[in-house]
């Protein structure tokens, strides 16, 4: 039994959208006749999924919320003892989203054929990534797959907490930086021209914070459509340029020696290799195994390279701790947890805790940042409009010299 999405017309001529379970995509037209709708298409999730691949598809994804919510359900549910086909039914019941509905109930079809879960959630790579079927496959295996549930539900909402994080610590210094070059723009292709004009009319030589003033002005109202085509084609050729593996490559480089953006990038990709390889290490995934898979989720090539690299000298006998520590990209603390985990043998439980650390260390950066930028934003509008007012003002001061 397979899940199908459907569109059918009801007697009043409106479409209605759904999934339903049946055999045949013949089957599922029966059913809808059944219920009174005329069936318009049919088709089954998994190959709907798979065409979606090739071509360039505008439907809406599974958001990362979307998916934290579903593993928490999932891990719920097995965790109570419910049957794997019965806790997939009740999860796509309750979920209020059609697209994931869809994905579960075609996650469901394959277990009911026989399938594992790991390979119901091979169907849907786009969905459920690597980290995701390697650590369900690695539980279902050695039998503890509610347990193993249970860990992927944290690491899910745990990356969903950071990403939101990230999210809300960028947000205000955007739009702060948005307001400021609106009002200073607004100020300079709106107001000053108006006030300029007052002063049109004298033949005296203004102050030269005026005159800079109205250059400005004068180059921001004819120009201004120039200037936002030239930064539209730079960015279009730099985001060209870093489509580039070795260009990417040198850009990520440069980013790691930049004093406070490189120390974000290093804790954020630490955070989550660390958190990562942590789940994969306690689920009983292969060293190796999890080594490559918490590599990809790495997104600085640099850092990317030195896990490769590390993994080639644990498979020739090295220590992972050690093997990391050759690049001297990963922060020390986290290479004494590692090693230190490797000596007690309880390698997860220290990559947990540097996980842990490096995530309460770059919340701590990124608040301070935040709280840094908002002032110096906000001071550096004032100064823009201090020297706009004052440059408008300096002239009247000066009126009396201007009319002789």
């Amino acid at each position: 039994m397979g899940a199908f999405e459907y569109v059918a017309l009801d007697p009043s001529g409106r479409e209605r959208k759904g999934v339903l379970e049946g055999d045949t995509a013949r089957q599922v037209r029966q059913l809808l006749r059944e219920r009174q709708l005329l069936p318009v298409s049919v088709t089954e999730v998994t190959k709907r999924e798979a065409g979606g691949q090739r071509t360039l598809s505008i439907r809406r994804g599974v958001s990362p919320a979307d998916l934290a919510l579903f593993t928490r359900q999932l891990a719920t549910l097995v965790r109570a003892g419910l049957p794997l086909e019965e806790a997939l039914l009740a999860v796509s019941q309750q979920t209020e989203k059609p697209r994931m509905q869809s994905i579960v109930l075609g996650v469901r079809s394959r277990v009911m054929e026989g399938h594992t879960l790991a390979d119901g959630f091979a169907e849907f790579p786009r969905v459920f990534p690597e980290i995701y079927r390697a650590t369900v496959s690695a539980g279902e295996q050695s039998g503890h797959l509610d347990a193993v549930l249970e860990r992927l539900a944290d690491y899910t909402e745990s990356r969903e907490q950071i990403r939101q994080k990230i999210l809300g610590a960028m947000l205000y210094p955007i739009v702060l930086t948005v307001m400021c070059f609106g009002i200073v723009s607004g100020l300079l292709v709106y107001v000053v021209p108006k006030v300029v004009e007052v002063f049109e009319s004298s033949r005296a030589q203004l102050p030269l914070i005026t005159r800079m003033l109205i250059a400005t002005s004068d180059f921001f109202r004819e120009y201004i459509l120039w200037v936002v085509a030239a930064v539209v084609i730079v960015a279009v050729l730099v985001t060209r340029w870093l489509r580039r593996p070795d260009a990417r490559r040198r850009y990520h480089r440069l980013q790691l020696r930049l004093p406070i953006i490189g120390k974000l990038v290093r804790g954020f990709n630490t955070a989550r290799f660390t958190r990562t390889l942590s789940i994969l290490s306690a689920s009983a995934v292969p060293v190796l195994e999890a080594l490559r898979i918490a590599g990809e989720v790495v997104t600085n090539l640099p850092m990317r390279d030195a896990v490769v690299e590390a993994a080639q000298r644990v498979r020739e006998g090295a220590p992972i701790g050690r093997s990391l520590a050759a690049s001297k990209l990963f922060p020390p603390m986290t290479i004494h947890l590692i090693s230190s985990g490797e000596s007690s043998g309880e390698l997860d439980t220290m990559l947990e805790r540097a996980a842990l650390s490096q995530e309460r260390e770059l919340d701590g950066l990124l608040t301070a940042l935040v709280g840094l930028l908002g002032p110096l934003l906000i001071i550096t509008m004032g100064v823009f409009v201090m020297g706009i007012v004052f440059a408008m003002l300096l002239p009247i001061f000066e009126m009396n010299s201007l009319i002789r």
